[in-house]
């Protein structure tokens, strides 16, 4: 599968850009929705055989979503979705082709329960 993608340094960025949009004074429900996302991710992430391909959806909906609710990340906040974009890379072309993209249920399991906002 080509080089290990380091989960811990991962979870790092993950913590660092949930702490950074969640100190937005604008708190929509889209950008709560974001945040819920990201802390699934951070929760799930050491389970995954390929963490790259959660990673990868991670991205994809934050942008589905943020373009689509008009919210920029600019600054640090793009940084750290460049380097998330960076370890989604590895996923390759092996992503779910035509998924909608902007579900945050595909971040949580049939039976988990998830934040409706």
């Amino acid at each position: 599968m080509g080089q290990k993608v380091d989960v811990g340094h991962v979870k790092e960025v993950i913590h660092e850009l949930y702490n950074s949009l969640a100190e937005r004074p604008e708190q929509s429900a889209r950008l709560l929705d974001i945040l819920d996302v990201l802390a699934q991710v951070y929760k799930k992430i050491d389970q995954e055989e390929y963490p790259e391909y959660l990673v990868d959806r991670l991205v994809k909906y934050i942008y589905a979503v943020g373009f689509n609710n008009k919210s920029r990340f600019l600054g640090q906040d793009g940084k750290l979705l460049v380097e998330l974009s960076d370890v989604a890379k590895k996923a390759g072309l092996n992503s779910r082709y035509r998924a909608d993209y902007s579900d945050k249920s595909q971040f949580y399991g049939f039976f988990e329960e998830f934040p409706r906002r």
